[in-house]
């Protein structure tokens, strides 16, 4: 039976959770401070995961997590915070932690989080004599900002939202098979990070990953940036080029922004995808290409094949599965997470030491709604990191490296009519489930029912 320890102070929310879990098979423990938790661990060590609250009488729950990776016990430990500290459960995760959940709790969601946690014990523990680990919980006062780490930064991270984690989920599920993969979102979300991952975890991961921007792609050269040219086969066709299909042949082609095809040019994509073959321009031999097809958009393509800007059977030969990517707003505190990688990386690139965000900082980014995004984020961060006179990014350096944006609420809806598409989408996922619709787009289950009206 899989064994629990709950860290919390409060004693009648610690004795509920209690008993809703050992309802749902757990054999749980309950402790109400740092050192009870201790001496639990130490007199019956089999332990399968830890849910600890931050806050606790004697010690920071932080320092629980410090104490299980100093004596070697990577178990699997879940953060409980409430929204206005986030930013803990970010150095929670920085420390090791595997999870964090906001208070109030959600029990479904809790359940959910610590399935995940289990499962991903034996490919994913903590390592417990990291230095950066120790270095974070001795900061005396974690909970006025956030932190950066001296790792080698990754140039991008999945996130650990609800929302996230059913992006990334539909992304495994496709990936491996041959199926067209339509990607749907707002500019500045990421589509082309998901596309990679898609050729990545597909059985043509060896092969090559070609990128168009078909947005970028003037129309009267498009049909010889997709299939190629023999040399002379218009002005300034000085040799033969080699089309985005011919190069990314045993591979995965990728067509960002695809809604900006001209008609005529729709058309000859058509054609190529059905028959799976293509003529460079000026050639006389159609020559037999093997691609996998990921396209993506900003665009709403339902409503372009409505009015007859979008070709229908184009539309279904792309989209034989779509992934709807989350806005920024629809990520919960995947932004913290996002913030402090882009610090990371600012920090690499202009050579500063910048370690992150004051809490007046941190509230400001939470504050706004980010319309651009991961993109917009990303230039934010930046250009605060290079204004930046101290170790922390203050409020007003922040609101400086802003500029004059549009202090909107983070709730507000950019297209109604979109957005309930949106929900209608995920409900047909989901297979009308609720609860499961809500966490994919990152929202509460009355969020969802106001938003369908």
């Amino acid at each position: 039976m899989t064994r629990i320890l709950i860290v919390e102070d409060d004693i009648a929310f610690g004795t509920m959770m209690q008993t809703w879990l050992k309802k749902k098979g757990f054999d749980v423990d309950k402790a109400t401070s740092v050192g009870v938790a201790v001496r639990l661990i130490e007199n019956k060590p089999a332990y399968n995961l830890v849910l600890s609250d931050l806050r606790l009488p004697d010690r920071d729950g932080l320092e629980l997590l410090a104490w299980l990776h100093k004596h070697c016990m990577p178990i699997p430990f879940i953060v409980m915070t409430n929204y206005a500290e986030v930013q803990n459960a970010v150095l929670a995760m920085k420390s090791g932690a595997a999870d964090y959940i906001a208070k109030p709790i959600q029990p479904d969601i809790l359940l959910s989080k610590i399935k995940d946690a289990l499962q991903n014990d034996n490919t994913s523990t903590p390592q417990p004599n990291n230095s950066n680990n120790n270095k974070t919980t001795k900061q005396p006062n974690n909970s006025n900002h956030t932190t950066t780490t001296l790792n080698p930064s990754p140039r991008y991270i999945e996130g650990k939202s609800d929302a996230s984690r059913q992006l990334y989920s539909y992304v495994s599920l496709v990936a491996p098979t041959p199926m067209s993969v339509l990607i749907l979102g707002a500019s500045g979300t990421g589509k082309e990070y998901v596309a990679r991952r898609i050729h990545e975890q597909s059985q043509r991961a060896g092969k090559p990953f070609v990128a168009l921007d078909c947005g970028a792609i003037p129309r009267d050269v498009a049909a010889s940036e997709f299939f190629g040219h023999k040399k002379g086969a218009f002005t300034g066709a000085d040799t033969d080029k080699r089309g985005a299909f011919e190069a990314a042949n045993g591979g995965t082609l990728f067509l960002d922004e695809v809604g900006n095809l001209s008609y005529d040019v729709q058309v000859q994509l058509l054609r190529a995808l059905q028959e799976r073959r293509i003529r460079p321009l000026g050639g006389t031999e159609e020559r037999p290409i093997d691609i996998r097809l990921v396209a993506a958009t900003n665009e709403n393509l339902e409503q372009a094949v409505a009015e007859g800007r979008f070709r229908e059977d184009l539309y279904h030969r792309l989209s034989e599965f779509t992934i709807y990517m989350p806005q920024l707003s629809e990520r919960g505190t995947d932004l913290y997470l996002f913030a402090d990688l882009f610090v990371r990386l600012a920090n690499e690139e202009l050579s500063r030491h910048v370690e992150g965000f004051d809490a007046r900082a941190a509230e400001k980014l939470a504050s706004y709604s980010w319309p651009g995004n991961l993109r917009e984020l990303n230039n934010v961060v930046k250009r605060a990191v290079l204004m930046a006179r101290g170790a922390f990014i203050t409020q007003d350096e922040l609101s400086a490296a802003m500029g004059p944006v549009r202090q909107e609420p983070i709730t507000a809806l950019h297209d109604a009519d979109a957005e309930r598409q949106r929900i209608l989408n995920a409900l047909q996922q989901c297979g009308g489930n609720k609860s499961k619709a809500a966490r994919m787009l990152g929202i509460d289950r009355k969020t969802l029912y106001n938003k369908l009206g």
